[in-house]
C-alpha cells in the first residue's frame, strides 16, 4: 500500500472482508461503511442482488459494484471521469479476481448513455454517488438517458447518494421506495416503472 492511499473494506458476500484502494486525493469521496452497510442492508430486502446486472456511475473506488458483485450480482460496469479512478476500479476488480463479471469504463457517463454506449445494459441496479458539488440536474438527466435508451429493466433500482441540503427530484416513472438521512449524507432510492420518463 502507498504512503496516502485509502482502503475501502468489503462488508459483507463472497469478498467480504476484503479490502480495496480507494483513489488519493479530495476528489472521491468514498461512501463510509456506516451508510455502505444501511444502504445494502435495505436494498437485500429489496432482494436487489442475485443475478443483478449493476450500474456504478461515479464508481470513485469502485466499493459500491464491487459490495453488489460480493453479494450475488451477475455483472457490472463502472464508469468514472477519472483517468486515475478508473485504474484503481481495475486493480481492484484484478486483485479482487473478478475480472469475468466487470467492466471499467473511463469516460463522461451521461454522454455514454445518450449514446447508448454502456456495456452492460439494461441495467437491473443503478448506483448514482455523485461528487456532491456535481449538479443534480445532470444527475437526473443520467437516469432520462437511460430510460430513453432502453439502459434500464422493468424494475431497476436506483440508489442516489447525495447531500443531505441537497433536495432531488425523481423523473417521472421513478416511485420513491426510501429516503434515509445520515448526517450530511442522504440516500434516496427508488424504483423505475416502465413507461415513459419526463
Amino acid at each position: 500500500m502507498e504512503v496516502g492511499e485509502q482502503r475501502v473494506r468489503l462488508i459483507a458476500g463472497t469478498l467480504g472482508g476484503r479490502r480495496i484502494s480507494a483513489p488519493r486525493g479530495t476528489a472521491t469521496r468514498p461512501t463510509s461503511d456506516r451508510v455502505r452497510e444501511a444502504v445494502f442492508s435495505a436494498l437485500e430486502t429489496l432482494d436487489a442482488f442475485d443475478g443483478a446486472t449493476v450500474l456504478d456511475a461515479f464508481a470513485g473506488s469502485g466499493a459500491l459494484g464491487l459490495e453488489a458483485l460480493s453479494r450475488g450480482a451477475a455483472y457490472v460496469t463502472f464508469v468514472d471521469s477519472s483517468a486515475q479512478a478508473a485504474s484503481v476500479v481495475r486493480s481492484n476488480i484484478e486483485s479482487l479476481g473478478v475480472q469475468s463479471s466487470a467492466t471499467v469504463v473511463s469516460g463522461d457517463v451521461n454522454g455514454l448513455a445518450s449514446r447508448a454506449a454502456l456495456p452492460g445494459a439494461p441495467f437491473s441496479l443503478l448506483f448514482l454517488d455523485p461528487p456532491y458539488k456535481l449538479d443534480k440536474f445532470k444527475v437526473r438527466r443520467l437516469i432520462e438517458s437511460l430510460v430513453e435508451s432502453g439502459g434500464l429493466t422493468a424494475e431497476t433500482l436506483v440508489v442516489w447518494e447525495h447531500a443531505t441540503s441537497t433536495t432531488i427530484e425523481w423523473p417521472e416513472g421513478l416511485a420513491p421506495v426510501r429516503d434515509k438521512r445520515y448526517g450530511d449524507t442522504t440516500v434516496s432510492i427508488a424504483r423505475y416503472e416502465e413507461g415513459e420518463v419526463r
